[in-house]
Protein backbone atom coordinates (compact mmCIF):
# COMPACT_ATOMS: atom_id res chain seq x y z
CA UNK A 1 0.00 0.00 0.00
CA UNK A 2 3.03 2.23 0.89
CA UNK A 3 4.15 1.77 -2.66
CA UNK A 4 0.78 2.29 -4.13
CA UNK A 5 0.93 5.80 -2.51
CA UNK A 6 4.23 6.74 -3.35
CA UNK A 7 4.05 6.02 -6.64
CA UNK A 8 0.71 8.16 -6.93
CA UNK A 9 2.09 10.97 -5.13
CA UNK A 10 4.75 11.01 -7.57
CA UNK A 11 2.45 11.57 -10.57
CA UNK A 12 2.15 15.23 -9.15
CA UNK A 13 5.71 16.09 -10.44
CA UNK A 14 8.26 15.04 -13.53
CA UNK A 15 11.12 14.81 -10.87
CA UNK A 16 12.89 16.47 -7.87
CA UNK A 17 14.46 19.04 -9.63
CA UNK A 18 11.29 20.71 -10.10
CA UNK A 19 11.33 22.72 -6.35
CA UNK A 20 15.39 23.21 -6.74
CA UNK A 21 15.67 26.71 -6.34
CA UNK A 22 12.13 27.95 -6.90
CA UNK A 23 12.17 29.42 -3.38
CA UNK A 24 15.12 31.39 -3.98
CA UNK A 25 13.81 32.59 -7.00
CA UNK A 26 10.57 33.87 -5.24
CA UNK A 27 12.51 36.01 -2.95
CA UNK A 28 15.31 37.24 -4.75
CA UNK A 29 12.60 38.59 -7.72
CA UNK A 30 12.83 42.36 -8.44
CA UNK A 31 11.11 44.26 -10.28
CA UNK A 32 12.79 46.00 -13.90
CA UNK A 33 10.50 48.32 -14.65
CA UNK A 34 11.07 51.57 -13.10
CA UNK A 35 7.05 52.48 -12.79
CA UNK A 36 5.86 50.96 -9.75
CA UNK A 37 2.67 49.59 -9.64
CA UNK A 38 0.36 49.91 -6.98
CA UNK A 39 -0.18 46.77 -4.42
CA UNK A 40 -3.17 45.74 -3.90
CA UNK A 41 -4.16 43.70 -0.91
CA UNK A 42 -3.49 40.42 -0.78
CA UNK A 43 -6.48 37.75 -0.58
CA UNK A 44 -5.86 35.37 2.56
CA UNK A 45 -5.85 32.11 1.52
CA UNK A 46 -5.05 32.58 -1.84
CA UNK A 47 -1.47 31.02 -3.66
CA UNK A 48 0.45 34.00 -4.78
CA UNK A 49 3.28 33.01 -7.22
CA UNK A 50 5.76 36.19 -8.30
CA UNK A 51 6.25 35.78 -12.13
CA UNK A 52 10.26 35.39 -12.21
CA UNK A 53 12.11 38.41 -12.18
CA UNK A 54 9.09 40.86 -13.91
CA UNK A 55 8.28 40.55 -9.35
CA UNK A 56 4.78 40.52 -10.87
CA UNK A 57 2.74 38.71 -7.75
CA UNK A 58 0.19 37.11 -8.85
CA UNK A 59 -2.58 34.05 -7.73
CA UNK A 60 -1.60 30.76 -9.10
CA UNK A 61 -5.08 30.90 -11.01
CA UNK A 62 -5.41 33.36 -14.31
CA UNK A 63 -7.94 33.24 -16.85
CA UNK A 64 -7.58 32.85 -20.49
CA UNK A 65 -10.39 35.07 -22.36
CA UNK A 66 -9.60 33.87 -25.62
CA UNK A 67 -13.24 31.56 -25.56
CA UNK A 68 -14.85 34.16 -23.21
CA UNK A 69 -17.89 36.08 -25.48
CA UNK A 70 -19.79 37.29 -22.06
CA UNK A 71 -18.43 40.62 -20.50
CA UNK A 72 -19.79 39.28 -17.29
CA UNK A 73 -17.71 36.20 -17.13
CA UNK A 74 -14.61 38.53 -16.67
CA UNK A 75 -16.39 40.36 -14.17
CA UNK A 76 -16.92 37.62 -12.07
CA UNK A 77 -13.24 36.38 -12.29
CA UNK A 78 -12.16 40.00 -11.08
CA UNK A 79 -14.60 39.91 -8.33
CA UNK A 80 -14.08 36.79 -6.64
CA UNK A 81 -10.18 37.64 -7.51
CA UNK A 82 -8.39 36.67 -10.60
CA UNK A 83 -6.21 39.51 -11.54
CA UNK A 84 -4.14 38.54 -14.98
CA UNK A 85 -6.33 38.30 -18.26
CA UNK A 86 -4.54 36.93 -21.31
CA UNK A 87 -5.94 38.15 -24.84
CA UNK A 88 -4.65 37.95 -28.34
CA UNK A 89 -4.69 40.04 -31.73
CA UNK A 90 -6.63 37.69 -33.40
CA UNK A 91 -9.19 36.14 -30.75
CA UNK A 92 -12.40 36.21 -32.41
CA UNK A 93 -11.10 38.91 -35.23
CA UNK A 94 -10.41 41.60 -32.43
CA UNK A 95 -13.70 41.16 -30.43
CA UNK A 96 -12.01 39.43 -27.48
CA UNK A 97 -9.71 42.09 -27.30
CA UNK A 98 -12.64 44.88 -27.49
CA UNK A 99 -14.87 43.47 -24.49
CA UNK A 100 -11.42 42.98 -22.26
CA UNK A 101 -11.30 46.76 -23.25
CA UNK A 102 -14.54 47.64 -22.61
CA UNK A 103 -14.96 45.96 -18.84
CA UNK A 104 -11.85 46.96 -18.05
CA UNK A 105 -11.52 50.45 -18.54
CA UNK A 106 -13.83 51.52 -15.67
CA UNK A 107 -11.11 49.32 -13.40
CA UNK A 108 -7.74 51.39 -11.66
CA UNK A 109 -5.26 50.09 -14.59
CA UNK A 110 -2.62 48.86 -11.74
CA UNK A 111 -5.28 47.02 -10.43
CA UNK A 112 -5.03 43.99 -13.48
CA UNK A 113 -2.42 42.32 -15.55
CA UNK A 114 -3.40 42.28 -18.93
CA UNK A 115 -1.52 40.44 -21.73
CA UNK A 116 -2.03 40.17 -25.50
CA UNK A 117 -0.24 38.42 -28.30
CA UNK A 118 0.60 39.25 -32.08
CA UNK A 119 0.89 36.46 -34.25
CA UNK A 120 2.75 36.80 -37.83
CA UNK A 121 0.57 35.24 -40.39
CA UNK A 122 2.86 32.65 -42.43
CA UNK A 123 3.93 35.48 -44.88
CA UNK A 124 5.39 37.53 -42.21
CA UNK A 125 5.60 41.18 -40.98
CA UNK A 126 7.90 43.72 -40.93
CA UNK A 127 9.00 45.02 -37.28
CA UNK A 128 6.48 47.92 -38.56
CA UNK A 129 3.72 45.79 -39.18
CA UNK A 130 3.83 44.23 -36.16
CA UNK A 131 4.31 47.00 -34.49
CA UNK A 132 0.92 48.68 -36.18
CA UNK A 133 -0.78 45.01 -34.97
CA UNK A 134 -0.18 46.14 -31.21
CA UNK A 135 -0.99 49.60 -31.50
CA UNK A 136 -4.84 48.26 -32.89
CA UNK A 137 -4.75 46.00 -29.65
CA UNK A 138 -4.18 49.27 -27.19
CA UNK A 139 -6.46 50.48 -29.40
CA UNK A 140 -9.54 47.89 -28.96
CA UNK A 141 -8.50 47.41 -25.29
CA UNK A 142 -8.70 51.23 -24.77
CA UNK A 143 -5.39 50.70 -22.71
CA UNK A 144 -1.63 52.63 -23.08
CA UNK A 145 -0.04 49.73 -22.47
CA UNK A 146 -0.10 45.95 -22.00
CA UNK A 147 2.27 44.45 -19.16
CA UNK A 148 2.92 41.34 -21.36
CA UNK A 149 3.03 41.64 -25.08
CA UNK A 150 3.90 37.98 -26.47
CA UNK A 151 5.44 36.61 -29.72
CA UNK A 152 2.47 34.12 -30.30
CA UNK A 153 3.00 30.70 -30.99
CA UNK A 154 6.54 30.14 -31.45
CA UNK A 155 7.54 26.39 -32.78
CA UNK A 156 11.03 27.03 -34.16
CA UNK A 157 14.06 29.11 -32.75
CA UNK A 158 14.25 30.68 -36.24
CA UNK A 159 10.68 32.29 -35.53
CA UNK A 160 11.44 32.84 -31.77
CA UNK A 161 14.53 34.86 -32.60
CA UNK A 162 13.38 36.48 -35.90
CA UNK A 163 14.83 40.18 -35.84
CA UNK A 164 11.88 41.77 -37.46
CA UNK A 165 10.13 40.65 -34.32
CA UNK A 166 12.86 40.60 -31.82
CA UNK A 167 13.24 44.89 -32.94
CA UNK A 168 9.61 45.37 -32.59
CA UNK A 169 8.99 44.05 -28.89
CA UNK A 170 11.93 46.17 -27.81
CA UNK A 171 10.59 48.77 -28.93
CA UNK A 172 7.77 48.04 -27.65
CA UNK A 173 9.00 47.60 -24.51
CA UNK A 174 11.44 50.93 -24.78
CA UNK A 175 8.31 52.84 -25.58
CA UNK A 176 6.06 51.65 -22.00
CA UNK A 177 3.74 50.60 -24.36
CA UNK A 178 4.28 46.96 -23.00
CA UNK A 179 6.05 46.55 -19.46
CA UNK A 180 7.56 43.26 -20.46
CA UNK A 181 7.69 40.56 -23.00
CA UNK A 182 7.62 37.34 -23.71
CA UNK A 183 6.84 34.11 -26.16
CA UNK A 184 4.19 31.65 -25.79
CA UNK A 185 4.60 28.20 -27.36
CA UNK A 186 2.44 24.69 -27.82
CA UNK A 187 4.79 22.96 -30.27
CA UNK A 188 8.12 22.16 -29.46
CA UNK A 189 8.14 23.63 -26.43
CA UNK A 190 11.38 22.55 -24.13
CA UNK A 191 13.54 23.85 -27.13
CA UNK A 192 11.37 27.08 -27.63
CA UNK A 193 12.13 27.95 -23.42
CA UNK A 194 15.48 27.15 -24.00
CA UNK A 195 16.18 29.36 -26.95
CA UNK A 196 14.06 31.97 -24.91
CA UNK A 197 16.39 31.89 -22.12
CA UNK A 198 19.61 31.61 -24.06
CA UNK A 199 18.63 35.19 -25.98
CA UNK A 200 18.21 37.01 -23.11
CA UNK A 201 15.49 39.02 -24.30
CA UNK A 202 12.31 37.60 -22.97
CA UNK A 203 10.76 38.22 -19.53
CA UNK A 204 8.40 35.28 -19.34
CA UNK A 205 7.04 32.38 -21.60
CA UNK A 206 3.69 31.16 -21.64
CA UNK A 207 3.71 27.10 -22.26
CA UNK A 208 1.88 24.32 -22.86
CA UNK A 209 1.68 22.31 -19.36
CA UNK A 210 -0.67 19.92 -18.47
CA UNK A 211 -0.41 15.88 -17.16
CA UNK A 212 0.13 14.54 -20.30
CA UNK A 213 3.74 15.85 -19.87
CA UNK A 214 4.90 14.17 -16.70
CA UNK A 215 7.05 11.84 -18.36
CA UNK A 216 8.87 14.45 -20.48
CA UNK A 217 11.72 15.30 -18.42
CA UNK A 218 13.47 17.74 -21.87
CA UNK A 219 10.42 20.29 -20.75
CA UNK A 220 11.17 19.57 -16.53
CA UNK A 221 14.81 20.66 -17.45
CA UNK A 222 13.71 23.53 -19.59
CA UNK A 223 11.36 25.06 -17.04
CA UNK A 224 14.33 24.71 -14.60
CA UNK A 225 16.69 26.45 -16.58
CA UNK A 226 13.70 29.10 -16.94
CA UNK A 227 13.13 29.58 -13.22
CA UNK A 228 16.89 29.66 -12.83
CA UNK A 229 17.43 32.56 -15.46
CA UNK A 230 14.55 34.40 -13.71
CA UNK A 231 11.52 34.05 -16.64
CA UNK A 232 8.01 33.92 -15.86
CA UNK A 233 6.35 31.02 -16.75
CA UNK A 234 2.54 30.67 -17.33
CA UNK A 235 1.11 27.43 -18.70
CA UNK A 236 -1.47 26.93 -20.55
CA UNK A 237 -3.34 23.77 -22.47
CA UNK A 238 -3.74 22.14 -18.84
CA UNK A 239 -6.49 20.42 -19.61
CA UNK A 240 -5.49 19.06 -22.38
CA UNK A 241 -8.04 18.87 -24.82
CA UNK A 242 -11.00 19.17 -21.85
CA UNK A 243 -12.42 15.67 -23.12
CA UNK A 244 -10.87 12.35 -24.48
CA UNK A 245 -13.10 11.79 -27.08
CA UNK A 246 -15.07 13.91 -30.29
CA UNK A 247 -18.23 12.87 -29.00
CA UNK A 248 -17.56 14.80 -25.58
CA UNK A 249 -18.90 11.59 -23.31
CA UNK A 250 -15.70 11.41 -21.28
CA UNK A 251 -14.38 14.40 -20.21
CA UNK A 252 -10.52 15.39 -18.28
CA UNK A 253 -11.21 16.16 -14.85
CA UNK A 254 -10.65 19.45 -15.01
CA UNK A 255 -10.07 20.52 -11.86
CA UNK A 256 -7.55 18.04 -11.46
CA UNK A 257 -5.86 18.90 -14.08
CA UNK A 258 -5.44 22.64 -13.13
CA UNK A 259 -4.11 21.07 -9.89
CA UNK A 260 -1.83 18.85 -11.49
CA UNK A 261 -0.02 21.63 -13.46
CA UNK A 262 -0.11 24.25 -10.50
CA UNK A 263 1.27 21.53 -8.01
CA UNK A 264 5.02 21.99 -10.12
CA UNK A 265 6.31 25.48 -8.69
CA UNK A 266 8.45 26.11 -11.51
CA UNK A 267 4.84 27.05 -13.22
CA UNK A 268 3.61 30.81 -11.43
CA UNK A 269 0.17 30.60 -12.58
CA UNK A 270 -2.10 28.96 -15.42
CA UNK A 271 -4.52 30.84 -17.60
CA UNK A 272 -7.22 27.99 -17.97
CA UNK A 273 -9.87 29.25 -20.28
CA UNK A 274 -13.14 30.30 -18.75
CA UNK A 275 -16.70 30.82 -20.66
CA UNK A 276 -18.85 29.91 -17.77
CA UNK A 277 -19.91 31.15 -14.38
CA UNK A 278 -19.29 27.33 -12.84
CA UNK A 279 -15.75 27.51 -14.54
CA UNK A 280 -15.06 30.52 -13.29
CA UNK A 281 -15.82 29.43 -9.47
CA UNK A 282 -14.30 25.26 -10.00
CA UNK A 283 -11.05 26.92 -11.02
CA UNK A 284 -11.03 29.64 -8.55
CA UNK A 285 -10.71 27.36 -6.24
CA UNK A 286 -7.33 25.67 -7.01
CA UNK A 287 -6.32 29.10 -6.52
CA UNK A 288 -6.63 28.30 -2.61
CA UNK A 289 -5.24 24.55 -2.55
CA UNK A 290 -3.13 22.78 -5.78
CA UNK A 291 -3.22 19.12 -3.76
CA UNK A 292 -4.93 16.43 -5.79
CA UNK A 293 -6.96 13.87 -3.58
CA UNK A 294 -6.63 10.63 -4.26
CA UNK A 295 -9.78 10.54 -6.52
CA UNK A 296 -8.60 13.08 -8.57
CA UNK A 297 -4.98 11.40 -8.94
CA UNK A 298 -7.15 8.22 -10.11
CA UNK A 299 -8.84 9.95 -12.78
CA UNK A 300 -5.75 11.36 -14.35
CA UNK A 301 -4.54 7.72 -14.58
CA UNK A 302 -7.04 6.83 -16.19
CA UNK A 303 -7.04 9.85 -18.52
CA UNK A 304 -3.61 9.33 -19.29
CA UNK A 305 -4.62 5.31 -20.61
CA UNK A 306 -6.55 7.01 -23.42
CA UNK A 307 -5.10 8.72 -26.71
CA UNK A 308 -7.54 11.92 -26.13
CA UNK A 309 -7.66 15.01 -27.98
CA UNK A 310 -4.05 17.07 -27.05
CA UNK A 311 -1.65 16.83 -29.38
CA UNK A 312 2.15 16.87 -27.65
CA UNK A 313 3.62 19.69 -30.02
CA UNK A 314 6.28 16.77 -30.00
CA UNK A 315 7.41 16.61 -33.65
CA UNK A 316 8.15 13.39 -33.81
CA UNK A 317 5.63 13.24 -36.99
CA UNK A 318 8.14 15.59 -38.51
CA UNK A 319 9.43 14.17 -42.04
CA UNK A 320 6.81 11.16 -41.38
CA UNK A 321 4.04 12.37 -44.05
CA UNK A 322 5.27 12.33 -47.24
CA UNK A 323 3.50 15.80 -48.28
CA UNK A 324 4.93 17.42 -45.11
CA UNK A 325 1.72 18.13 -43.65
CA UNK A 326 1.80 20.17 -40.48
CA UNK A 327 -0.19 17.42 -38.08
CA UNK A 328 0.85 19.36 -34.88
CA UNK A 329 -1.23 22.12 -36.32
CA UNK A 330 -4.13 20.16 -37.96
CA UNK A 331 -3.96 18.42 -34.46
CA UNK A 332 -4.27 21.27 -32.45
CA UNK A 333 -7.41 22.58 -34.72
CA UNK A 334 -8.89 18.93 -33.86
CA UNK A 335 -8.71 19.60 -30.18
CA UNK A 336 -10.59 23.07 -30.88
CA UNK A 337 -13.05 21.57 -32.54
CA UNK A 338 -13.75 18.70 -30.66
CA UNK A 339 -12.16 19.38 -27.18
CA UNK A 340 -12.70 22.86 -26.39
CA UNK A 341 -16.18 23.23 -28.72
CA UNK A 342 -14.70 26.19 -30.49
CA UNK A 343 -14.86 25.44 -34.25
CA UNK A 344 -14.42 29.06 -35.39
CA UNK A 345 -10.66 29.06 -33.55
CA UNK A 346 -10.27 25.74 -35.42
CA UNK A 347 -11.24 26.96 -39.38
CA UNK A 348 -8.82 29.83 -38.82
CA UNK A 349 -6.10 28.22 -37.81
CA UNK A 350 -6.79 25.13 -40.70
CA UNK A 351 -7.17 28.41 -43.48
CA UNK A 352 -4.04 29.70 -42.11
CA UNK A 353 -2.56 26.26 -43.48
CA UNK A 354 -3.48 27.29 -46.86
CA UNK A 355 -4.43 23.44 -47.41
CA UNK A 356 -6.76 21.08 -49.65
CA UNK A 357 -10.57 19.95 -48.17
CA UNK A 358 -9.14 16.43 -48.19
CA UNK A 359 -5.31 16.70 -47.86
CA UNK A 360 -4.48 12.68 -47.49
CA UNK A 361 -6.83 11.95 -50.44
CA UNK A 362 -3.96 10.86 -53.00
CA UNK A 363 -2.46 8.59 -50.22
CA UNK A 364 -3.22 5.26 -50.31
CA UNK A 365 -2.32 4.76 -46.89
CA UNK A 366 -0.93 6.80 -43.38
CA UNK A 367 2.62 6.32 -42.86
CA UNK A 368 2.66 8.26 -39.61
CA UNK A 369 2.81 6.74 -36.54
CA UNK A 370 1.72 9.18 -33.47
CA UNK A 371 3.95 8.34 -30.20
CA UNK A 372 0.50 9.73 -28.57
CA UNK A 373 -2.11 6.80 -30.62
CA UNK A 374 -4.01 9.30 -32.69
CA UNK A 375 -5.31 7.74 -35.86
CA UNK A 376 -3.36 10.96 -37.67
CA UNK A 377 -5.02 10.17 -41.09
CA UNK A 378 -8.77 10.09 -40.06
CA UNK A 379 -8.26 13.36 -37.37
CA UNK A 380 -6.98 15.23 -40.58
CA UNK A 381 -9.31 13.95 -43.25
CA UNK A 382 -12.08 15.26 -40.10
CA UNK A 383 -10.89 18.67 -39.69
CA UNK A 384 -9.49 19.82 -42.80
CA UNK A 385 -13.16 19.97 -44.29
CA UNK A 386 -14.36 22.69 -41.89
CA UNK A 387 -12.41 25.20 -44.02
CA UNK A 388 -15.56 24.43 -46.23
CA UNK A 389 -18.25 25.49 -44.00
CA UNK A 390 -19.55 28.94 -43.67
CA UNK A 391 -17.96 30.88 -41.55
CA UNK A 392 -21.27 32.50 -40.13
CA UNK A 393 -21.86 28.26 -39.63
CA UNK A 394 -19.17 28.61 -36.72
CA UNK A 395 -19.99 31.57 -34.54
Amino acid sequence: MANTILNRRNFLFLGATATVGFTAQVLQAIPTKKKKQKKEKKQKNIIYRTLGKTGIELPIVSMGVMRADNPNILKAAYELGIRHFDTANGYQDGRNEEMVGQYFKDIPRERVIISTKIHPPKEGLSTEQFLEKFDQSLKRLQMSYVDILYLHAASDRAYLLDPRYTEALRRAKESGKARFIGCSTHTNMADIITTAVESQLYDVVLTAYNFRMKDDSEMQKALQRANDAGLGILGMKNMAGGFLDKEKKKPVNCKAALKWALSNPLIHTCIPGLTNFEMVKENWQVAQNQNLDDKEIRDLELAMNEPGLYCHGCLSCSGQCPKNLPIPDLMRSYMYNYGYSYPAKAQTTVAKLNLSANPCEACPGCTVNCPNGFDVRERITDIARIKMVPTNFLV
